[in-house]
């Protein structure tokens, strides 16, 4: 017997794909130009499916915890702030990617620490990692769940407020820098 699809989801079938088939990635724009080619606004895609590929051993189904978190935060993004969850994780993205920071630049024993800009691919990479980890810390041995750190981090890295662990790294690895010219 074939399984039927929800009304929503035939209802809403159109030329472009939703991120867990409820956000748009249209009204979706980057700040930054620089870092456009880095973060896949432009060519979005369908909701990744594994195929029960996932249950072939024995604990590989909790690499699935990902995704729930993702999908949990982003709900709580839309209810918190009445926005595109995805505009939200591309401001915090770009809101928390440092432009400049310090490299060893060492030769016959001696070592000075020098400013350089830092690449967008890096920016964004950073940016994730910083990220992930101040909502990795808020949450340790905390009531609140990964899901809500993970949300109220965006938020705030979003805003650009300082009450981000994101935001409070990045200006400090900037100033380290500016410190380095």
């Amino acid at each position: 017997m074939a399984a039927t699809l929800p009304a929503e989801i035939i209802n809403n079938e159109s030329s472009t794909p939703r991120l867990f088939n409820k956000w748009s990635y249209e009204e979706v724009e980057s700040k930054e130009l620089s870092l456009a080619d880095y973060l896949q606004i432009s060519h979005p895609v369908y909701l990744p499916h594994t195929a029960g590929r996932y249950q072939v051993k024995r604990f590989r189904k909790a690499q699935l915890m990902a995704t729930r978190i993702v999908k949990h935060t982003f709900e709580i993004i839309h209810l918190l702030t009445d926005q595109n969850p995805i505009q939200v994780l591309l401001d915090a993205i770009t809101n928390t990617g440092p432009r400049e920071d310090s490299t060893r630049i060492g030769s016959s024993g001696t070592v000075r620490r020098q400013a350089v800009d830092v690449s967008p691919l890096r920016r964004v990479n950073q940016a994730i990692w910083l990220l992930t980890t101040g909502a990795r810390e808020a949450s340790f041995r905390n009531i609140k769940t990964i899901a809500e750190c993970l949300a109220e981090e965006l938020i705030n890295a979003a805003k650009g407020s300082s009450n981000s662990y994101a935001i409070k790294k990045k200006d400090e690895i900037e100033r380290v820098a500016k410190s380095n010219r």
